[in-house]
């Protein structure tokens, strides 16, 4: 049975927190990658961004309906969610814009498990960890690749 050790990408292309979203975009489009792993200065992985977080920044922002009454305002849809999207579309580093709860497998991971998460979460990309290392990614392709060879 294959195993992410197997599949996986060992010469990953990472990017940094402050790296611009700019410069992310065209890391992606150069490599035809769907994301990245986002790493800080000592190489620790610290999260992941991906091509829908670069879609969701370009959407449209959508404001809330809000009623006053008296002094006070009420919003009739959620503010937080407002706030977040305003965050997002503002962004101009991948620290702003990328997941921080990243999902990690290890090494001895089966095809199997990899794509049931990536399923069942949709996720595009799975960091592979050594001892709390970051040693390789599996993304879809590598799944794909996996299926047609047995």
């Amino acid at each position: 049975m294959l195993t992410a050790k197997d599949i996986m990408t060992t010469e990953v292309v990472t990017v940094g927190p402050r790296t611009t979203v700019e410069e992310l975009a065209r890391i992606l489009m150069e490599h035809h990658f769907s994301g990245a792993p986002v790493v800080d200065e000592a190489g620790v992985l610290v999260g992941i961004v991906t091509e829908h977080d670069l879609i969701n920044k370009q959407k449209r922002l959508h404001i809330p309906t809000v009623v006053r009454i008296l002094d006070a305002f009420i919003y009739l849809e959620s503010s937080k969610k407002f706030e977040e999207d305003l965050k997002l579309m503002l962004a101009e580093k991948v620290g702003d814009i990328c997941k921080t709860d990243v999902v990690t497998v290890g090494e001895d991971a089966s095809v199997t498990e990899m794509a049931t998460i990536m399923s069942e979460k949709g996720i595009h990309l799975l960091p592979v960890m050594r001892g709390g290392r970051m040693v390789g990614v599996v993304g879809k392709e590598d799944i794909l690749r996996a299926m047609t060879q047995g």
